[in-house]
């Protein structure tokens, strides 16, 4: 009989490094880790492939799953009118499947999945201080001021959560922090985590 797998939600601001993060978590880490796919309304981008990267959804059919509840949850972001979440059906297939099912979701999300996964273990991902986060984002030079100065006022208030999760790593260098995580998930192994309340 599978082994019941594991929910590990990790967020942290924009700018963070989460995304390179469990890229790398998941190429080396010999746990059986899966990236929860989330459904979005945005269009695909060049490459992208519906059920990869993300569930592409129009917005009729993205509003009639929210309405159904099948998601753990889901927010519009950034005001820009885009829908992103996490449809509960590929989540407990990957748990019932014996994965550890990763969610990289912002706090706010992370707070939903908790009222059904109460013992997902939880690791919140930052630089170290916002100014070094302003620093980071800067140097993208992808932002406009007003999208810089929206995406630091969001991560401020983000950073003011981080004592809602059981674990904080601050990323200075990527290779660090992806064995840290590794080696905070093996301790994990062979607890039992409850499924869902739903």
């Amino acid at each position: 009989m599978t082994e019941f797998g594991k929910l590990i939600i990790i967020s942290g601001p924009s700018g963070a490094g989460k995304s390179s993060v469990v890229k790398q978590l998941m190429d080396r880490s010999s746990l059986p880790l899966t990236l929860s796919v989330s459904a979005t309304t945005r269009l695909p981008r060049p490459g992208e492939q519906h059920g990869r990267e993300y569930w592409f959804l129009s917005r009729d059919e993205f509003e009639n799953k929210r309405q159904a509840g099948e998601f753990l949850e889901c927010k519009e972001v950034f005001g820009r009118g885009t829908w992103y979440g996490t449809l509960k059906e590929t989540v407990s297939a990957g748990l019932n499947d014996g994965k550890w099912v990763i969610l990289e979701i912002d706090v706010q999300g992370a707070l939903s999945v908790l009222q059904d996964y109460s013992d997902a273990i939880t690791i919140f991902v930052h630089p170290g201080s916002m100014q070094e986060l302003e620093r980071r984002l800067r140097d993208r030079g992808t932002e406009s001021d007003d999208s810089l100065k929206r995406r630091l006022d969001v991560a401020a208030d983000e950073m003011e959560m981080r004592h809602h999760y059981a674990h904080e790593i601050i990323n200075v260098n990527l290779d660090n922090t992806v064995e840290q995580i590794d080696r905070l998930l093996q301790q994990y192994q062979g607890e039992k985590i409850p499924c869902s309340k739903s």
